[in-house]
Protein backbone atom coordinates (compact mmCIF):
# COMPACT_ATOMS: atom_id res chain seq x y z
CA UNK A 1 0.00 0.00 0.00
CA UNK A 2 1.27 3.55 -0.82
CA UNK A 3 0.41 6.61 1.70
CA UNK A 4 0.33 10.09 1.04
CA UNK A 5 -0.18 12.12 3.91
CA UNK A 6 -1.16 15.78 3.76
CA UNK A 7 -2.46 18.71 5.90
CA UNK A 8 0.77 20.18 7.05
CA UNK A 9 1.20 23.89 7.76
CA UNK A 10 1.63 26.58 10.34
CA UNK A 11 -0.65 27.14 12.70
CA UNK A 12 -0.38 29.40 15.83
CA UNK A 13 -0.69 28.12 19.55
CA UNK A 14 -4.07 26.86 20.37
CA UNK A 15 -5.28 26.41 16.77
CA UNK A 16 -6.21 23.13 14.50
CA UNK A 17 -5.20 21.17 12.08
CA UNK A 18 -6.43 17.94 9.98
CA UNK A 19 -3.93 15.91 8.85
CA UNK A 20 -4.59 13.02 6.18
CA UNK A 21 -3.54 10.01 4.97
CA UNK A 22 -4.36 8.73 1.61
CA UNK A 23 -4.17 4.78 0.37
CA UNK A 24 -4.05 3.74 -2.58
CA UNK A 25 -2.89 -0.31 -3.52
CA UNK A 26 -4.07 -2.13 -1.02
CA UNK A 27 -7.46 -3.26 0.98
CA UNK A 28 -7.18 0.09 3.64
CA UNK A 29 -10.37 -1.58 5.43
CA UNK A 30 -8.31 -4.24 7.16
CA UNK A 31 -5.25 -2.38 8.13
CA UNK A 32 -4.35 -0.84 11.20
CA UNK A 33 -3.68 3.17 10.66
CA UNK A 34 -0.57 5.16 12.86
CA UNK A 35 0.09 8.39 13.40
CA UNK A 36 4.20 9.02 14.54
CA UNK A 37 6.31 12.34 14.56
CA UNK A 38 9.66 13.03 14.61
CA UNK A 39 11.66 16.16 15.18
CA UNK A 40 15.15 16.37 14.13
CA UNK A 41 17.53 14.24 16.10
CA UNK A 42 15.21 12.36 17.68
CA UNK A 43 13.15 9.05 17.06
CA UNK A 44 10.01 8.64 15.82
CA UNK A 45 7.69 8.81 18.57
CA UNK A 46 3.78 6.99 18.54
CA UNK A 47 1.14 9.64 18.96
CA UNK A 48 -2.40 7.87 17.94
CA UNK A 49 -3.83 4.68 16.31
CA UNK A 50 -6.77 2.94 15.29
CA UNK A 51 -7.16 -0.71 14.74
CA UNK A 52 -8.66 -2.12 11.61
CA UNK A 53 -10.97 -4.69 13.20
CA UNK A 54 -12.86 -3.40 16.24
CA UNK A 55 -11.64 0.82 15.42
CA UNK A 56 -9.87 0.79 19.02
CA UNK A 57 -8.30 3.81 19.31
CA UNK A 58 -5.09 4.92 21.31
CA UNK A 59 -3.05 7.93 21.75
CA UNK A 60 0.22 9.03 23.33
CA UNK A 61 -0.53 10.56 26.53
CA UNK A 62 1.17 13.90 25.37
CA UNK A 63 -1.97 14.08 22.93
CA UNK A 64 -4.69 12.53 24.61
CA UNK A 65 -7.99 14.56 24.62
CA UNK A 66 -6.26 16.92 21.89
CA UNK A 67 -5.49 14.96 18.97
CA UNK A 68 -8.65 12.69 17.62
CA UNK A 69 -7.27 9.79 14.73
CA UNK A 70 -10.42 8.77 12.70
CA UNK A 71 -10.70 6.39 9.68
CA UNK A 72 -13.52 6.90 6.71
CA UNK A 73 -12.82 3.17 4.33
CA UNK A 74 -14.89 4.12 1.84
CA UNK A 75 -12.23 6.37 0.85
CA UNK A 76 -9.60 4.88 1.90
CA UNK A 77 -8.16 7.47 4.16
CA UNK A 78 -7.67 8.06 7.44
CA UNK A 79 -7.27 11.93 9.36
CA UNK A 80 -5.76 13.00 12.81
CA UNK A 81 -7.64 15.86 14.14
CA UNK A 82 -5.19 17.93 15.95
CA UNK A 83 -6.95 20.74 18.70
CA UNK A 84 -5.26 23.32 21.28
CA UNK A 85 -1.97 22.63 19.06
CA UNK A 86 1.23 23.60 21.50
CA UNK A 87 4.98 24.44 20.19
CA UNK A 88 6.41 21.04 21.60
CA UNK A 89 3.64 19.26 18.67
CA UNK A 90 5.83 20.97 15.77
CA UNK A 91 7.53 18.09 14.22
CA UNK A 92 7.40 16.00 10.78
CA UNK A 93 3.96 13.68 11.02
CA UNK A 94 4.10 10.05 9.40
CA UNK A 95 1.15 7.83 8.84
CA UNK A 96 1.69 4.27 9.13
CA UNK A 97 -0.32 1.12 8.25
CA UNK A 98 -0.26 -2.12 9.64
CA UNK A 99 -2.18 -5.64 8.53
CA UNK A 100 -2.05 -6.13 12.13
CA UNK A 101 -4.99 -5.31 14.34
CA UNK A 102 -2.74 -3.33 16.53
CA UNK A 103 -2.45 0.06 18.27
CA UNK A 104 1.43 -0.64 18.85
CA UNK A 105 3.56 2.64 19.92
CA UNK A 106 6.77 0.82 18.39
CA UNK A 107 7.47 1.87 14.37
CA UNK A 108 8.19 -1.83 13.68
CA UNK A 109 5.11 -2.73 14.33
CA UNK A 110 4.20 -1.02 11.42
CA UNK A 111 5.06 -2.04 7.71
CA UNK A 112 3.99 0.93 4.95
CA UNK A 113 4.58 4.68 5.79
CA UNK A 114 4.22 7.44 4.13
CA UNK A 115 6.12 10.26 3.34
CA UNK A 116 5.39 12.32 6.08
CA UNK A 117 3.84 16.46 6.59
CA UNK A 118 5.54 19.39 8.59
CA UNK A 119 3.42 20.32 11.33
CA UNK A 120 4.81 24.16 13.00
CA UNK A 121 3.11 25.14 15.81
CA UNK A 122 4.69 28.78 16.37
CA UNK A 123 3.43 32.51 16.91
Amino acid sequence: VQLQASGGGLVQPGGSLRLSCAASGGTFSRKSVGWFRQTPGKERSFVAAVRWRNSIADYADSVKGRFTISRDDAKDTAYLQMNNLKPEDTAVYYCATSIISTTSPRTTAWSSWGQGTLVTVSS
